[in-house]
């Protein structure tokens, strides 16, 4: 019997019940999570009577709107490693985690521009293509290595508070931390340092053969014509809907004119994204943070509740610094410095491991393992004690990254046994996830590792009206009161409690390896928390275990931030692996969740790009 449904109704139903199988698939796991019932028994809640499925009905609702970072319950199955390949180029390469904004990147390189060229095209691209973290709206870190000059560099485009923060922001009328402030309102927003922070790794750091005109020109043309929806957006964009179309604009951007979300295969338009990139391109930076669109950008953040300005628009500044700086077994390592985080847990991290014999421990293994984790755990301790913005905060970045104070922290580790987390605050001296990575070499041994985000899947999920430009709510990365965590779970006190002008403490930690001056890793990635240490991971993989880059990428890891005391896994750990370190006092909790570890390997005989197969559409495009 021919079906009585025309083609548009049927791939609406379609749509329709894959909305309503991925809420009640949500719904399932938190019921499972918090009630420890089946989703059969949770469904039969749903549909029988009286105040059970009132009650069902909803928890339903509630797995349809949770927060971006509860949502984010993929869970990652390593492949034979054996099987993994890196994708190899000899003249230049762009690993990034979506396919379209790699390709303009790799066009870059091909047309003649260097590394910076190329990774600040991808940026403006993926801020088309990959709305999830790609961004203007937000902002973040890039690490610069150029071979011209000799010179390693970072700029910081970090977020700012507006001038109108106040350290009590985030609090509650019982004064206790109100999550709801900074995750889920526009209170979360800060000023976006994206456009800042690109156009001046242009300015000063391009190869002087495209104009900002030119760079632009791809990521105009993706927001005005348009693009189909496929891989990392089909599968997210469906799940956080719901919590985006909580502002009229961002439903009219991002759903179908009978209200269902863009799905896979759909085609998205953005004009007013394109009109503001056109902006840009034609006027500059300064047309985003001063005139129209700066007006109208501070407009719909007041009329959402927040308390951002043109004035603090105005005012921003992307800032140019030296990045720090440490030696691993004779390579060295290029990273982020503060208001980043990475780069100083990062080295403390690896010269706690120096003194450990790591190529005799076999790789995965529960040895290996418990001095990783023990050198983790520390690392992040101190990272919540110490560090914040250097503009407000004299953290002890020099003494954490030196040689010295690794030795002590080494000589505190039992390698048989655990060290409870909340043994180690007292012990440090003192002195005085979402997010997007992509890194980029040309073939003049120029690098560029590059760390973006708007923090939760799609930021706070508010597009402003008129100018397209979805915002972040970065600000939840401050401590609300001393000893609170964030929604990665970070804990921090007093030097990471906000402040007007004040950038908010991160965990991003785009990295170069160098060997005698020459990089041979460009790497990094987002996921919050999870971002050192996956980076630290990946650097260990690969220098002391020789690992080809593509198989450290996709190799299954561990996670540990001091607090909570426990220990993150993925999936592909031998069970006796995990029994031998829960015998050890470690408690050991799976999934470890989402990481996207984009690297690229500099050898001798060319470059090797390792997209991380966490995330469906990573792409190397090399040429």
């Amino acid at each position: 019997m021919q079906s009585r449904w025309d083609p548009v109704t049927r791939r609406r139903f379609a749509r329709r019940m894959r909305s309503h199988i991925a809420c009640v698939t949500h719904a399932c796991a938190v019921a499972r999570r918090y009630t420890g019932s089946n989703c059969g028994g949770f469904l039969m809640a749903v549909f029988s009577s009286g105040w059970r499925a009132k009650i069902s009905a909803l928890v339903l609702a509630f797995a349809c709107v949770v927060p971006a970072v509860a949502q984010e319950r993929q869970v990652y199955s390593p492949p034979d490693l054996t099987t993994v390949h890196a994708a190899p180029a000899e003249h230049g390469m762009v690993v990034a985690q979506e396919k379209l904004a790699a390709q303009v990147g790799a066009d870059i390189l091909r047309q003649g521009g260097n590394a910076v060229d190329a990774a600040v095209a991808t940026g403006f691209a993926m801020a088309v293509t990959y709305p999830r973290a790609g961004n203007i709206g937000g902002g973040g870190f890039m690490v610069i290595h150029s071979a011209e000059r000799h010179e390693d560099v970072a700029i910081d485009y970090r977020e700012t508070a507006p001038a109108a923060t106040t350290r009590d922001i985030y609090l509650g009328p019982d004064g206790k931390p109100d999550a709801e402030k900074s995750r889920n309102s526009a209170l979360g927003i800060g000023v976006p340092g994206t456009v800042a922070g690109l156009t001046l790794a242009l300015e000063k750091y391009g190869s002087g053969r495209f104009t900002l005109a030119q760079i632009l020109k791809p990521a105009i043309e993706l927001a005005r014509d348009g693009f189909v929806v496929t891989d990392d957006m089909a599968d997210t964009l469906p799940d956080m809907y719901r919590r985006m179309a909580r502002w009229p604009n961002s439903a009219k951007v991002f759903s179908h004119v009978d209200g269902t979300p863009l799905y896979d295969g759909d085609r998205l338009i953005q004009p007013d994204l394109a009109a503001t990139l056109s902006a840009i391109a034609e006027n500059g930076s300064r047309a985003f943070y001063e005139g129209p669109i700066a007006e109208k950008l501070a407009k719909a953040v007041s009329n959402a509740g927040g308390i951002m300005t043109p004035e603090d628009l105005k005012s921003y500044q992307a800032v140019i610094r030296s990045p720090v700086r440490g030696n691993y077994r004779g390579y060295d390592i290029v990273s982020m410095p503060l208001p980043s985080s990475g780069g100083t847990v990062l080295l403390e991290t690896l010269n706690i491991l120096e003194g450990f014999p790591m190529s005799d421990m076999k790789q995965g293994s529960a040895p290996s393992l418990h001095v990783i984790i023990e050198a983790m755990k520390r690392a992040y301790a101190d990272r919540a004690r110490y560090l914040g913005d250097p503009a407000f905060v004299n953290a002890p970045a020099d003494i954490l990254i030196s040689k010295d104070y690794a030795a002590k922290q080494r000589a505190a580790i039992d390698l048989a046994r655990a060290t409870p987390a909340e043994a180690l605050m007292a012990k440090t001296p003192r002195e005085g996830s979402n997010t997007t990575h992509y890194s980029v070499v040309d073939s003049s041994g120029n690098a560029v590792s590059n760390t973006y985000t708007l923090n939760f899947p799609y930021g706070v999920g508010l597009v402003a009206d008129g100018i397209g430009v979805l915002l972040n709510n970065e600000l939840d990365d401050f401590t609300a009161a001393p000893g609170a965590s964030n929604a990665f779970g970070l804990v921090g006190f007093e030097a990471n409690l906000p402040g007007p002008g004040k950038r908010p403490l991160s965990s991003m930690s785009p990295t170069i390896v160098l060997k005698d001056g020459r990089p041979v890793l460009v790497t990094g990635t987002p996921g919050g928390s999870r971002i050192i240490s996956a980076v630290v991971q990946i650097v260990v993989d690969v220098l002391d275990y020789k690992m080809d880059v593509a198989a450290a990428v996709a190799a299954p890891r561990v996670h540990h931030q001091w607090m909570p005391d426990r220990v993150l896994v993925e999936r592909g750990f031998p069970s006796d692996v995990l029994d031998d370190l829960k015998a050890k006092g470690h408690e050991v909790v799976e999934p470890l969740g989402q990481t996207s570890a984009n690297s690229i390997a500099v050898t001798a005989n060319g470059l090797l790009g390792a997209p991380d197969p966490r995330t469906r559409g990573t792409t190397a495009a090399g040429q």
